[in-house]
């Protein structure tokens, strides 16, 4: 029996992105294999490139209660320190324009997609008040070097963010996997359990059993499906540490060193994580040494390694293998919080008061010590 739907198409909805609410509208309905209910959203005010399908647990009906809510949560984003940003030259706005959208560039550049803040775009408000500033600007008495400048700096960078882009496309299927693994572990601060049940190294090993098995294969292609395959690893290895980990994972990446320091990494970690990478690497390919022919080659493989993880995701991918982490664990990170904002200098501990500029106290240096931090 097919589960019951709760939204509507074409309904007036809440949904979150990231950690903010927004308003949007539910455009279509859609049941997986494993009956769960999906949406396809488009955000108020947002081009049709941002819709997106979600789980049926990000969208909240639009009622006076959670409209509230959605104020609130901004207010609380909001409250956050804010980090220092470089304003992009292409993306000036009106004050209006800005104040319309206090949050949307910071929180859609935080989700769990990975989509770059520069790569964000505009609402349509926006775009016609900076043609509208252009224009009045070429009316203007002013030297036109400065608007020269500008539009020759904006080219350029454009140039070379083509030069150096690389795009992996994440399967719609493993998107939603993402996202609830953002949602898992920033925001309910639970922790993969580790070592995973199955490993980035067996998925891979599994895949490649799997190509072997075609008919379409023979010896010369498996040549370049071992290189693959084994290039996976490798870059898994060398970026889980530095790339693929949140905040509120990093002291468990620490034990696990300790207690498996011979063991790599690929052998300790499973499949979400190794799907982070995925929708890492396409930077990290830019980057290297290999000519076109041979880079489209490689993402042609990666891609079908996705296409290979939609097909098994009911194996790979399951909210069972997380944990709720001890409050020893939480413990550990609150003091690894402390540790760099001591370091930074931005406060100490001097008889149980805060102060500005100073070292902490023996006693938390020591309790520090005491977790290997």
């Amino acid at each position: 029996m097919a589960p019951k739907l709760k939204f509507a198409e074409g309904e007036k909805v809440l949904c979150f992105h990231g950690p903010l609410i927004y308003e949007a509208k539910c455009l279509k309905s859609s049941v997986t294999k494993d009956k769960h209910v999906r949406y396809l959203i488009h955000y108020a005010g947002w081009n049709k490139n941002w819709d997106e399908w979600v789980p049926e647990s990000r969208v909240l009906k639009y009622n006076e209660a959670n409209v509230q809510r959605q104020k609130e949560v901004q207010r609380a984003h909001s409250a956050q320190p804010a980090k220092t940003k470089k304003t992009p030259a292409k993306g000036r706005r009106s004050e209006a324009a800005a104040n319309s959208t206090p949050a949307r560039e910071e929180s859609r550049a935080s989700t769990p997609a990975g989509k770059d803040v520069e790569s964000t775009p505009a609402p349509t408000k926006a775009s016609k008040t900076q043609s509208k500033d252009i224009q009045a600007d070429s009316g203007s008495d002013q030297p036109k070097k400065k608007r020269g400048r500008l539009d020759l700096s904006i080219e350029s960078e454009e140039q070379y963010l083509a030069k150096v882009e690389v795009k992996i496309k994440i399967p719609e299927e493993l998107k939603v996997w993402l996202v609830d693994d953002w949602d898992v572990i920033t925001r309910q601060q639970k922790l993969a359990i580790l070592p995973a049940k199955l490993t980035v190294s067996q998925i891979v090993d599994n895949y490649l059993a799997f190509k072997k098995s075609s008919k379409l294969h023979n010896q010369a292609k498996e040549s370049v499906l071992v290189d693959i395959t084994e290039g996976i690893k490798e870059y898994f290895n060398a970026t889980i540490g530095s790339q693929l980990l949140y905040k509120f994972e990093r002291p468990q990446y620490s034990e696990i060193l300790q207690e498996y320091p011979d063991t790599p990494l690929s052998q300790i970690y499973g499949s979400i994580h190794l799907l982070r990478l995925f929708a890492k690497m396409g930077p990290m390919l830019a980057y290297t040494a290999l000519d076109e022919k041979s880079l489209q080659h490689v993402l042609s493989h990666i891609q079908d390694f996705l296409k290979y993880m939609v097909t098994n995701r009911s194996t790979l991918f399951n909210l069972q293998d997380y944990g709720n982490a001890t409050p020893e664990y939480h413990r550990k990170v609150h003091l690894l919080t402390f540790k760099g904002r001591v370091i930074q200098g931005q406060w100490s501990l001097v008889g149980g008061t805060r102060q500005g500029g100073g070292i902490t106290t023996l006693p938390l240096m020591d309790e520090l010590r005491t977790y290997g931090l």
